[in-house]
C-alpha cells in the first residue's frame, strides 16, 4: 500500500494520538531551542554590556550587546536554507535532531566564554561566533517542527496545531528568564563574574532531554506521501528518459529541482511572507529585550523585572494557542491584523507603565503586551508554512519565516536602542518606528492570499 493510501486508511484515533506526540514533542522542542536562543537576549539586555563591553557609556555598550545579539539572526535565514534543503531532500525528523545539537552545543560554549578582562576584543568575537551558530541552528529548528506539528494535524486544526510551536517561543523566555533571575539574585559582582554563565551551562542537560524525545518522533506522512508519489514520477521519468534517449542520443536525463529554486521561482510569496510576519517578531524582541533595559534604567530591580516578564510570558503561552485556534475559525489574516492594531495602539501606555518603577505595573505592560502579540504569533507559522508546496515547504516556510525574523528583530533592539539614545531618552520615537512597521505588516498581510484551506498535499511549489 503506497503512503498516500496508508495516510488515508489511517483508522482516525491512530492519527490523533500520532498528532497529540508530535504536537507535544515540536512544543517541548521548541522550548528547549528557543530557552537557548532568548536567554542570550536576556543576557544582552543585563549582562554583555558589562562583562564584554565594560568601560563604554552605558547606553553605547547596550547597542553594542545588541550587536552581537543581531549576528544570531542574520545567520537564521541559512539555517533556514540550509536545513530546509536537507530536509525537503532527506525528511523533517532528522534535521530536527542535528539543530537541537548544534544549538545545545553552541549554547553551553556561550558560558565558557572569557569576559573582556580575560579576552580583550576577542571574548566578543566568540560570543559573535556562537550566537551565529545558534542563528543557524534555531533557523533550521522551527521550519521543521512547525511542518511535523501542521502536517501531523487534520485540516481544520492546523492553526491550532502549529500554534505549539509558537508557544515555545514564550515557554523557553520564561524558562530562560526565570532562571537567569534566580542567579541576577546573587550579588551584583558574583551574578556579573559566574552566576550568568550556569543558565547556559544547562543547557547540556536540556540537550539530553531534547534528543531524547525527538528521537521517538515519527516522520511526517504528508512528507512520506510525497516523496512516494516523487519517487513513482521520477522512475516513470527515467523510463521515458531511457525511450527519449535511445531515440535521441545525448539527451540530458531529467533531474529534481533544488528545493531553494522551487521557492526563488515564486519570489512574490517569499517576500510577502516575510514582510507580513516582520512586525510580529519587531514587537516581540522590543519587549523581550529593550522594554526589559529600559524598565530597569528607569529605576526598577533587575531582579523583579525579570520575574515580571516570566510571568507575563507564562501567561501569554495560552493565548499563542488560543490566537492559532482562533485563526483555524476566522482564517490566519483577520486575527493577525487585529493583533497588530491593538499593539498600534498599546504602544504609548505600555511605555508609560514600563517607566513607573512599579513591578506589579510594569508585569501588567509585559502581560498586556504579550497577550495583544499572542493574537498575531499563534497563527503565524501556520501563516507561514501552508503558502509553499510539501517538496519545499521546509525550505520556504523556514526562508520566509527567518526572513522575517531577520528584518523584524535582528536589528531591531540595536536601533531602537539608538533611536531612544538620540532622542534624548524620548520613548515617542520608539513608538513611531515600531507603529510603521505594523502599518507595513498589515498591508503586506492583506495583499497575502488566505491560506486557512490550501491543500497540503500538493506537491508543488
Amino acid at each position: 500500500m503506497s503512503q498516500i493510501s496508508q495516510l488515508q486508511a489511517m483508522d482516525a484515533g491512530t492519527r490523533r494520538r500520532e498528532a497529540r506526540t508530535v504536537i507535544a514533542s515540536s512544543y517541548l522542542g521548541s522550548t528547549i531551542e528557543y530557552y537557548d536562543f532568548l536567554l542570550y537576549a536576556t543576557a544582552a539586555a543585563v549582562v554583555f554590556p558589562k562583562v564584554f563591553f565594560s568601560g563604554t557609556d552605558e547606553w553605547v555598550g547596550v547597542v553594542a550587546a545588541y550587536g552581537t545579539f543581531a549576528a544570531g539572526y542574520v545567520a537564521r535565514p541559512l539555517g533556514g536554507i540550509i536545513f530546509g534543503h536537507f530536509g525537503d531532500r532527506l525528511g523533517r525528523k532528522n534535521m530536527l535532531i542535528v539543530s537541537m545539537l548544534v544549538m545545545g552545543i553552541a549554547s553551553t560554549l556561550i558560558g565558557l566564554v572569557p569576559d573582556a578582562s580575560v579576552a580583550g576584543a576577542w571574548g566578543a568575537v566568540m560570543l559573535v561566533i556562537l550566537r551565529v551558530c545558534q542563528g543557524i541552528a534555531v533557523g533550521g529548528e522551527w521550519g521543521g517542527a512547525a511542518l511535523m506539528a501542521l502536517e501531523h494535524s487534520e485540516s481544520g486544526k492546523r492553526g491550532f496545531a502549529a500554534s505549539f510551536v509558537n508557544a515555545g517561543a514564550p515557554t523557553g523566555a520564561v524558562l530562560g528568564t526565570l532562571v537567569m533571575g534566580a542567579f541576577a539574585a546573587l550579588p551584583n559582582a558574583q551574578f556579573l563574574a559566574w552566576g550568568w554563565r550556569v543558565p547556559f551551562l544547562l543547557s547540556f542537560v536540556l540537550l539530553g532531554v531534547g534528543m531524547f524525545v525527538r528521537l521517538k518522533v515519527s516522520e511526517s506522512p504528508i512528507f512520506k506521501a510525497a516523496l512516494e508519489q516523487e519517487k513513482a514520477e521520477q522512475e516513470q521519468a527515467g523510463r521515458d528518459n531511457a525511450r527519449l534517449r535511445q531515440a535521441v542520443p545525448g539527451s540530458a536525463p531529467v533531474r529534481r529541482e533544488i528545493p531553494l529554486l522551487q521557492v526563488l521561482r515564486r519570489p512574490k510569496t517569499l517576500i510577502f511572507t516575510m514582510l507580513a510576519g516582520a512586525a510580529g517578531f519587531a514587537l516581540q524582541v522590543v519587549l523581550a529585550t529593550f522594554s526589559v533595559t529600559y524598565a530597569v534604567s528607569k529605576g526598577a530591580d533587575r531582579q523583579g523585572v525579570l520575574y515580571a516578564f516570566a510571568a507575563a510570558s507564562f501567561v501569554s503561552i495560552a493565548f499563542v494557542i488560543m490566537g492559532g485556534r482562533l485563526s483555524d475559525k476566522l482564517g490566519r489574516r483577520p486575527v493577525m491584523i487585529g493583533g497588530l492594531v491593538l499593539f498600534i495602539v498599546y504602544l504609548t501606555p505600555m511605555f508609560q507603565l514600563l517607566s513607573s518603577n512599579n513591578i506589579g505595573l510594569i508585569f501588567v505592560a509585559f502581560a498586556v503586551g504579550l497577550m495583544i502579540h499572542s493574537t498575531l504569533f499563534g497563527p503565524l507559522a501556520a501563516f507561514v508554512s501552508e503558502q509553499f508546496g510539501t517538496t519545499s515547504r521546509y525550505t520556504g516556510a523556514s526562508l520566509g519565516y527567518q526572513l522575517a525574523t531577520l528584518l523584524g528583530a535582528g536589528f531591531t533592539p540595536g536601533i531602537v536602542a539608538q533611536i531612544f539614545k538620540d532622542s534624548g531618552q524620548n520613548t515617542a520615537s520608539v513608538v513611531w518606528y515600531l507603529a510603521v512597521m505594523s502599518v507595513v505588516s498589515i498591508v503586506f498581510i492583506l495583499l497575502t492570499r488566505e491560506p486557512k484551506n490550501n491543500d497540503l498535499q500538493a506537491v508543488g511549489s
